[in-house]
């Protein structure tokens, strides 16, 4: 974090570390993520590197690395899928902290809910880290901004809130009733689409469950729709290396 302030890197907490603070839920991490806007990347592996750092560009679409013995650093300028770019919003609404003696931005809530709420993986859901947000937050959200956050993909954001319902049947009211209304709404209000070409969202939930839907049953894979920062090649690189994780989860004995 000081090498990056001494290089006057614009970055924000993220990952566990904010989690904590908005929840109150504690757990430990294997490396500790950053937020950067897409433009600032070089710079941070830059001065990561002059700092002793190995860093490498993990994957050109959204994550770059830093390393020094068994410290990792996460730096993350979009989600996985492509979709939530950090751009310069993140940091207009970015909370003030003290972290190690040193001034610190949080990511704001909104922008974890929303980068949070696609994740979706057999082996990891962050649904529970939303709910537990939320039971903490809700109350002092600015809803309108995270709705519009999701944008065309109001749906996942309602499947959060409605889980929210399910998981505290008594902290329902946390959630404004005119947001609610708002997106079942929209819900009924949608046609089916049909005479279109058949697509799957399922894709910017997990990289690897909805790969049948693609490869074989010919379903259009939304990631290559344009407001997605993914081409075939990225796709390809993303999914490769989804053998490599598993044989790290093995390693760890998970």
């Amino acid at each position: 974090m000081a090498a990056l302030q001494d290089a006057n890197v614009p970055f924000l907490l993220g990952g566990a570390y904010v989690v904590e603070v908005y929840s109150g839920v504690s757990r430990r991490s294997k490396d500790f993520d950053l937020y950067v806007r897409p433009r600032d990347v070089d710079a941070a592996m830059d001065a990561l590197a002059r700092a002793g750092y190995k860093t490498e560009m993990t994957f050109p679409h959204w994550l770059a690395k830093a390393g020094r013995g068994r410290d990792y650093i996460d730096l993350i300028f979009r989600a996985g899928n492509g979709l939530c770019e950090v751009d310069d919003s993140w940091f207009e609404r970015a909370r003030d902290d003290e972290l190690l003696g040193l001034h610190m931005k949080l990511s704001a809530p909104e922008e974890m809910i929303w980068m949070k709420a696609f994740i979706m993986e057999r082996e990891r859901f962050d649904g529970a880290d939303i709910a537990h947000i939320l039971r903490r937050c809700a109350m002092d959200l600015d809803w309108p901004h995270l709705v519009r956050r999701f944008g065309p993909d109001w749906r996942v954001l309602l499947s959060h809130l409605v889980l929210f319902g399910y998981i505290y049947p008594t902290e329902q009211g946390r959630i404004p009733n005119s947001v609610m209304e708002d997106l079942i709404a929209r819900l009924r209000r949608e046609s089916p689409a049909g005479g279109q070409e058949r697509l799957c969202r399922g894709t910017l939930l997990s990289r690897k469950q909805y790969l049948v839907d693609v490869h074989m049953w010919r379903f259009r894979d939304a990631r290559l729709e344009r407001r997605v920062h993914m081409d075939s090649e990225d796709i390809a690189h993303w999914t490769k290396a989804i053998a490599k994780a598993q044989q790290a989860r093995q390693a760890r004995g998970v």
